[in-house]
């Protein structure tokens, strides 16, 4: 009976999280460029929409004298960001940090803290991008 609950609220939340905003063929990657990339479907939850916006304001904020920290929200539903996933292997919402090749997968912590304390979320993504400028 718990299986059973437990599954049925899994189904639901990602149902409510979905499969979609920026076009792959639209994003000019410069490998001397931090990119922080939103991954996210459709349909989103209250935590996907959270996530989503403490990344923008983050990077609009902390880094909008940078023009080498650039956010993109990426919908992954869109046939032309199909490459995009596949290069970073998102089948559904990721948050990733990237500089050339070297990047990294916070997606685990950012949905674990955009709504209850996007302060912490906002200070991991300022080291992750700040770790990739210094190199």
């Amino acid at each position: 009976m718990k299986k059973t609950t437990l599954f049925l609220i899994l189904v639901a939340i990602f149902a409510a999280c979905g499969q979609s905003n920026k076009k792959a063929e639209t994003i000019e990657i410069d490998p001397e460029t931090v990119n922080v990339f939103y991954f996210h479907g459709k349909q989103r939850c209250k935590t996907c929409v959270a996530v989503g916006d403490v990344a923008k304001k983050t990077v609009e904020t902390a880094f909008e004298e940078n023009e080498k920290v650039i956010f993109y929200e990426i919908n992954i539903s869109e046939k032309a960001n199909e490459d995009l996933c596949e290069k970073y292997e998102v089948a559904w919402n990721a948050l990733i940090i990237a500089k050339g090749e070297d990047f990294v997968e916070i997606t685990d912590q950012a949905f674990a803290t955009a709504v209850e304390n996007p302060q912490a979320l906002e200070n991991l993504i300022k080291e992750e991008v700040n770790k990739r400028l210094t190199d």
